[in-house]
C-alpha cells in the first residue's frame, strides 16, 4: 500500500495567501477604525460648539416679533399715527389638528359668530403649517384672562399682547396719512418678486401694511426691522416656556414728521361740517402745507380692524364720496378764482389795467348773449374793479384780447396743470386747455381740433375745459402772495430726523413785481367794503386784513328764468362754491383755498366764512402775528390845546353843589 505524498510547497503557498488576506483585512479594519476615531474626534473636539448650538436649536425656538411701526407726527410733534397695546388670540395650524373642535372650544370663551367662523376656517386652511392665524383682535382683559387660564387645555392656541395702529384724530387726517390693513394675497404675490421684503414678517398675523397716503408711500421706512422671542419647545414644537433673556429686540420704524398742523387741520374739518369739498392751507414763505382736509372723511381706525362688506359699501356708494381725497384727486372748474391768473396774463400781454369795459349785465358775441352774474351789470370797469366785483363781462372780453395761449402759459406758471412731489401719491393733474391740447384730444375728430373763438370767453372766467384741484389753487394763491418765488408745496418735513428740502428753493415767477402787486390789490378790494367777500372775510384780528377771491363754478346749464339758488335744485346739480385768500395782506404768511362741492352760487357765502375761520387759527398760532394782534392800537394824535370830548380836566375845579344836594356835616 502506497503512502500519500505531502507537497510542502502547496501548504506554504496557502499559508502565504491566508497571511496576505489577513493583513489586508486587518489593514482595512484598522483604516476604518482610524477614520471612525478621527471623525469622533472631529465631532467631539473640533465641532463640539457647533453641534451644541444645533442641539440647543432643537430645544429652543424663536418666534417672530413684529417691530413697532414708526410714528407720524405733525409739525409740532403731536402724534397723528401711533401704536397701542392689543390683546389678540391666535391659533397655530398643526398636523392632525381638528380646526372645528378647536373653534368650538374657543367659542365658549370668546364670541365667534357664524360669518367669522367660516372666514377663520378658510384662513386656517390657507395658512402654512406652524404659521399662527389671528382669531380675534382687541380682546378685553376678561377675555384675555379666560383664554390664558385654559391655555393648557387648548393645544395650538395662544393669547398674547401685540401692538395695533391707532389714529388719535380719527378722520381729520385720514386722506393724507391713510391707514394700515392686513396683508392681502395681492400684496404677498407682489412681495415674492422683491428680494428686500421680509417674507416671514409679511405672513405674521399681527403685521399690517400701509394702504394709502403717508402710510403707503413710506411703508418701508415705517416698518422697522423684526425681532424674535426665544421660547423652549417640546418634541412636537409646542412652547413649554419663554426665555426673555434670549429675545432679539426689534428695531422700531423711522419717525415721519409732517408739515401739517393738528389744530388747523381739526378746525378745517370742523368748519367743513357735512359739506363735501376740500380746504388747503399753505405757508406763503416756505411752501409748507399746514392743512389738507377733504370732507366728508372717514375714521381710519375702522380700516385697521377691517370693515365689513356692508360698511364699505355704504362709504363707497355715498354720493358725497368720503373715500375720495378732494384736496388732490378731486378736480373742479375754478370759476372766478381763476380771474387773478387771467389778469396776470393780460398784464403780461400788455393790456392797460386802467382801460375800461362797460358791463350792462350781458354782452352779445358769436350769436349768443354772454351773461354776467349780476343781472343789472357793474357799469364801467377797469381791471381792479373787475377783480373786486368779479365782473364776467370784463374777463370775457379781456380773454378774447389776449387769446388762450397767453392764459394757458400764465396758468402753468401759477401751478395749474401740474403734479407736485409732496411725497404721497393720488394727485390728479387737472387740465389747462390750449389749441395744442385740442389737436391732441380730438385726433379722431378733425372738425373739433380747431380752437373756436367761442371757447375763449368761458376760459377767461375759469369755466370750459379747465379743471384744477384744491392743492393747485393753494399753490397759485401762495405764489401770488409771495410775489417773487414759484413756491412748491412741501408735506414731508423730515424722515427719521433727516430734514427734507424746502419748497422755497425754487426760481422766481415770470411776472413783474408791479403786475403781481396790482392783482394783489384787486384781491384786497374783494375782502374790503363793497367787495364780493366783504361779509365773510373779516378776520376780527385788529388791523390784519385778508385778501381773497370768490368763485362759482357752474356744473350744468340753467334754463332761462331758473335761479341757481332754487331750492328745487338737487345737491349734485348745484354750483361749486370756491374761495382763495392770503393774510395778512401787508405781510403775507398763509394762503388758503376752499372748495365746497355743490355749495351753491357765490364763494362769499360758503367758501369765505370757512376760509376765515381756518385762517384765524393759523394766524393766532403764529407768535409774531399774535404779538401784533395783542399790541395796543396807537392813540390818534391831537393838538396840545385841543378839546377832547369826554376827557377829564387835568386840574378839577371844585364848585358849589347843585341845589337840593344834602351837605355832609363838617367835623
Amino acid at each position: 500500500m502506497s503512502e500519500p505524498s505531502i507537497l510542502f510547497f502547496e501548504v506554504n503557498e496557502r499559508q502565504g495567501v491566508f497571511h496576505r488576506r489577513a493583513f489586508l483585512m486587518g489593514g482595512l479594519a484598522g483604516a476604518g477604525l482610524l477614520a471612525l476615531g478621527g471623525r469622533l474626534a472631529q465631532l467631539q473636539l473640533v465641532e463640539a460648539q457647533r453641534y451644541q448650538k444645533l442641539s440647543a436649536g432643537n430645544q429652543f425656538n424663536y418666534r417672530l416679533m413684529p417691530p413697532p411701526r414708526g410714528l407720524i407726527l405733525d409739525r409740532n410733534g403731536t402724534p397723528l399715527a401711533s401704536n397701542r397695546p392689543n390683546f389678540r388670540l391666535m391659533i397655530t395650524k398643526d398636523k392632525g389638528m381638528d380646526v372645528e373642535a378647536a373653534l368650538d372650544d374657543l367659542s365658549k370663551l370668546v364670541p365667534i359668530d357664524g360669518s367669522r367662523r367660516a372666514r377663520l376656517i378658510k384662513d386656517i386652511a390657507r395658512a402654512p403649517r406652524k404659521a399662527p392665524v389671528a382669531i380675534m383682535e382687541d380682546m378685553s382683559w376678561e377675555e384675555f384672562s379666560r383664554v390664558n387660564i385654559r391655555a393648557p387645555e387648548l393645544p395650538g392656541v395662544t393669547a398674547d399682547m401685540g401692538e395695533v395702529r391707532v389714529y388719535p384724530f380719527g378722520g381729520a387726517f385720514a386722506h393724507v396719512i391713510g391707514y394700515v390693513a392686513k396683508v392681502s394675497d395681492r400684496d404677498l404675490a407682489a412681495a415674492e418678486k422683491d428680494p428686500t421684503q421680509d417674507q416671514d414678517l409679511l405672513h405674521h398675523p399681527g403685521f399690517r401694511i400701509g394702504k394709502q397716503g403717508v402710510e403707503k408711500a413710506f411703508d418701508t421706512d415705517l416698518r422697522g426691522r423684526a425681532g424674535a422671542t426665544k421660547a423652549e419647545v417640546d418634541a412636537q414644537g409646542r412652547v413649554v416656556r419663554l426665555d426673555p433673556e434670549g429675545d432679539i429686540r426689534p428695531t422700531p420704524g423711522k419717525e415721519i414728521r409732517l408739515t401739517l398742523d393738528a389744530d388747523i387741520q381739526n378746525r378745517a374739518l370742523e368748519v367743513m361740517g357735512e359739506e363735501s369739498g376740500a380746504i388747503v392751507v399753505m405757508d406763503c414763505r416756505t411752501g409748507d402745507l399746514l392743512c389738507m382736509v377733504s370732507g366728508p372723511s372717514f375714521d381710519a381706525n375702522r380700516f385697521v380692524k377691517g370693515l365689513s362688506g356692508p360698511e364699505y359699501k355704504a362709504l363707497a356708494e355715498y354720493e358725497r364720496k368720503p373715500l375720495l381725497d378732494k384736496a388732490m384727486t378731486g378736480t373742479y372748474p375754478p370759476g372766478s378764482t381763476f380771474k387773478p391768473t387771467v389778469a396776470l396774463a393780460a398784464l403780461s400781454a400788455g393790456v392797460d389795467p386802467e382801460q375800461r369795459v362797460f358791463c350792462g349785465g350781458g354782452w352779445y358775441y358769436g350769436g349768443r348773449t354772454w351773461r354776467c352774474h349780476k343781472p343789472g351789470g357793474h357799469g364801467s370797469q377797469n381791471m381792479n374793479d373787475a377783480i373786486k366785483n368779479s365782473c364776467d363781462i370784463y374777463f370775457y372780453q379781456t380773454a378774447l384780447r389776449i387769446g388762450p395761449d397767453a392764459i394757458a402759459n400764465a396758468a402753468r406758471a401759477m401751478g395749474f396743470g401740474q403734479i407736485f412731489d409732496i411725497g404721497i401719491p393720488g394727485q390728479k393733474r387737472g387740465l389747462v386747455p390750449d389749441p395744442a391740447w385740442k389737436k391732441r384730444a380730438f385726433k379722431r375728430n378733425p372738425a373739433n381740433q380747431i380752437w373756436f373763438p367761442g371757447e375763449t370767453p368761458s376760459y377767461g372766467i375759469g369755466q370750459g375745459a379747465l379743471t384744477v384741484n384744491a392743492l393747485q389753487l393753494a399753490v397759485m394763491t401762495a405764489r401770488l402772495a409771495n410775489a417773487k418765488k414759484a413756491l412748491l408745496p412741501r408735506l414731508i418735513k423730515s424722515v427719521g430726523g433727516v430734514e427734507q428740502p424746502s419748497g422755497a428753493s425754487v426760481p422766481d415767477l415770470p411776472f413783474s413785481a408791479e403786475h403781481l402787486a396790482y392783482v394783489r390789490a384787486g384781491m384786497a378790494a374783494v375782502s374790503a367794503a363793497g367787495g364780493t367777500a366783504f361779509r365773510g372775510s373779516q378776520l376780527g384780528l385788529g388791523d390784519i386784513q385778508m385778501a381773497g377771491k370768490t368763485g362759482t363754478a357752474q356744473v350744468r346749464s340753467f334754463d332761462k328764468g331758473v335761479s341757481r339758488d332754487s331750492k328745487d335744485v338737487r345737491w349734485r346739480l348745484k354750483d361749486h362754491n370756491l374761495f382763495v385768500a392770503f393774510a395778512p395782506y401787508d405781510d403775507p404768511r398763509y394762503a388758503v383755498s376752499v372748495i365746497i362741492e355743490h355749495g351753491g352760487s357765490s364763494g362769499g357765502s360758503a367758501g369765505a366764512p370757512r376760509a376765515r375761520e381756518v385762517m384765524r387759527v393759523a394766524l393766532l398760532k403764529d407768535p409774531e402775528i399774535r404779538a401784533r394782534i395783542e399790541k395796543p392800537m396807537p392813540m390818534p394824535d391831537a393838538p396840545p390845546d385841543a378839546f377832547i370830548e369826554g376827557a377829564a380836566p387835568e386840574d378839577p375845579i371844585v364848585g358849589a353843589p347843585p341845589p337840593g344836594t344834602p351837605q355832609e356835616p363838617r367835623i
